[in-house]
C-alpha cells in the first residue's frame, strides 16, 4: 500500500482552471490504471477519469473535452488539467487505483469549488 496525497483544489469561478496533483508515497508503477475521483455533497464517489501505464486515458462523459489525466510513474504522480470549470464540477477529488481490486489506502481529497 503507498500513501496518497491530493493537491492543488481551491476556489475558481466558472470556466477558469485547475491542475491537481496526486502524489504517491510508493512506486505506481506496477498499478496499471490510476484514477481521479470525486465525491460532491450527498452524492457517492464516482471515478471521473483514468490513465493506463502505457498513457491511455479514459473520462466519464461529462468531464470530457475539459479534463485531462496525466501520470508521471519517475514522480510516482498523476495530474488532473482541469479546464472550463463548471459549478457543477464542485467536490472533493481523491486520487486512487482506477479497480477496487488495487485499491490503496484514500488520502484526504482536496476541495475544488467553482462559483457560477
Amino acid at each position: 500500500q503507498v500513501q496518497l496525497v491530493e493537491s492543488g483544489g481551491g476556489l475558481v469561478q466558472a470556466g477558469g482552471s485547475l491542475r491537481l496533483s496526486c502524489a504517491a508515497s510508493g512506486s505506481i508503477v506496477s498499478i496499471n490504471a490510476m484514477g481521479w475521483y470525486r465525491q460532491a455533497p450527498g452524492k457517492q464517489r464516482e471515478l471521473v477519469a483514468a490513465v493506463t501505464s502505457g498513457g491511455s486515458t479514459s473520462y466519464v462523459d461529462s468531464v470530457k473535452g475539459r479534463f485531462t489525466i496525466s501520470r508521471d510513474n519517475a514522480k510516482n504522480t498523476v495530474y488532473l488539467q482541469m479546464n472550463s470549470l463548471k459549478p457543477e464540477d464542485t467536490a472533493v477529488y481523491y486520487c486512487n487505483a482506477a479497480s477496487p481490486r488495487f485499491y490503496q489506502n484514500w488520502g484526504q481529497g482536496t476541495q475544488v469549488t467553482v462559483s457560477s
